[in-house]
C-alpha cells in the first residue's frame, strides 16, 4: 500500500517511520524539508509540495500542528486542493476542531475526493510504538480502506460517523487529560510542601482506583524538573482552548478545564511552551525553586 504522509512532526515522523518499517510505500512532506532526510534514509520518497504528494498518492496523511496549519496545506498555493480528486483519499489526523475539519471535508468533497478526519489519542512513545488510539469520522469507505494503515498506526480505532465527531472525541479525551495533569501537578507540590515524599503519593496513585499510564510515565521526569516534549505544551494548550469553545457552542460550562487552561497558558507565559506538557508543574513553583 502506497500512502502520502504530510507534516514530520513529533508524530508525523514516529507514525510515518512505523508505515515504513511494515511495508509501506510512503512520500513524505514537511514545511521544513530537511526534516525528511531520516525518512528517506529508511525508504521514504519526498514530496516536494503537498499538491506533489496528493498527485503521486492515492492516500495522503495529514499530521499537522493546529488549525492554521492544517487549513494552510490545503487550501495554499501547492496545496492538497490542486490534485485531490475523484478517487482519492485524504485523512487529517491532525488535532483540530470540528468547523476546520467540516472546512477541508467539504473543500475535497466538491472536488470528487474522499475525506476521514481521524486524530489520535496517544503522544511520542505510543506513536513509536504503534499504540495510538485513532479517533476516525467522515467517509466510511474510505475509513475501511485506511484500515491496513491504521492498524500498523494503532492498537484501537474507532469509526464515530459524521465528520467533526473524530475532532469532538479528540478535544474531550484531551480537555480531561489537561485537567488531570494540572491536578496531578498540585498534588505532588502539595505532598513536597506538606512534609511527604512525591515518589511515595506515586506508588500510593498507582495502587489504587485512579491509577492510570499518564501518573505513572509522567511523574518521575516531574519529580526531576524534566520534561522532554512527548506532547508540546502549546499543543496541549491550543487543545484546551479548542475545547473550552465546544464547551461555549454546547452551553456546558467547565470551570475545571478553564481552570487548567490559564495554568498552561501561564506556562506558556513562562516560555515552558515546546517542553512537554506536564511542565505546567513549574507554575506552581516560586521563582527561585523553577528549574
Amino acid at each position: 500500500m502506497e500512502v502520502g504522509f504530510l507534516g514530520l512532526g513529533i508524530m508525523g515522523k514516529a507514525m510515518s517511520m512505523n508505515l515504513l518499517r511494515n511495508g509501506f510505500k510512503v512520500t513524505v512532506w514537511n514545511r521544513t524539508l530537511s526534516k525528511c532526510d531520516e525518512l528517506v534514509e529508511h525508504g521514504a520518497l519526498i514530496g516536494e509540495t503537498p499538491a506533489a504528494v496528493i498527485k503521486k498518492c492515492k492516500y495522503t496523511i495529514a499530521m499537522l500542528s493546529d488549525p492554521s496549519a492544517a487549513l494552510s496545506v490545503v487550501f495554499d498555493k501547492d496545496g492538497v486542493l490542486e490534485h485531490i480528486c475523484s478517487g482519492k483519499g485524504y485523512i487529517d489526523m491532525s488535532t483540530v476542531d470540528a468547523d476546520t475539519s467540516l472546512k477541508i471535508s467539504e473543500a475535497i468533497r466538491s472536488k470528487g475526493g474522499h475525506f476521514i478526519e481521524a486524530p489520535v489519542s496517544g503522544s511520542k512513545k505510543p506513536a513509536e510504538d504503534g499504540q495510538l488510539v485513532i479517533l476516525s469520522a467522515g467517509d466510511k469507505a474510505l475509513y475501511d480502506e485506511a484500515l491496513p494503515a491504521f492498524d500498523v498506526l494503532g492498537k484501537k480505532s474507532f469509526f464515530l460517523g459524521e465528520v467533526g465527531n473524530g475532532a469532538k472525541m479528540k478535544l474531550v479525551v484531551n480537555m480531561i487529560m489537561g485537567s488531570m495533569m494540572n491536578a496531578f501537578s498540585e498534588g505532588l507540590t502539595l505532598a513536597g510542601k506538606s512534609g511527604l515524599s512525591p515518589q511515595t503519593v506515586l506508588d500510593v496513585l498507582d495502587l489504587g482506583a485512579i491509577a492510570n499510564a499518564m501518573f505513572k510515565m509522567k511523574g518521575p521526569t516531574m519529580m526531576q524538573n524534566n520534561y522532554p516534549p512527548a506532547f508540546p505544551l502549546k499543543h496541549q494548550q491550543k487543545d484546551m482552548r479548542l475545547a473550552l469553545a465546544l464547551g461555549d457552542e454546547n452551553a456546558v460550562s467547565m470551570p475545571v478545564a478553564a481552570a487548567a487552561n490559564e495554568a498552561f497558558k501561564k506556562a506558556r507565559s513562562m516560555g515552558l511552551g515546546d517542553l512537554d506538557f506536564s511542565a505546567v508543574h513549574e507554575t506552581l513553583k516560586l521563582p527561585e525553586e523553577s528549574s
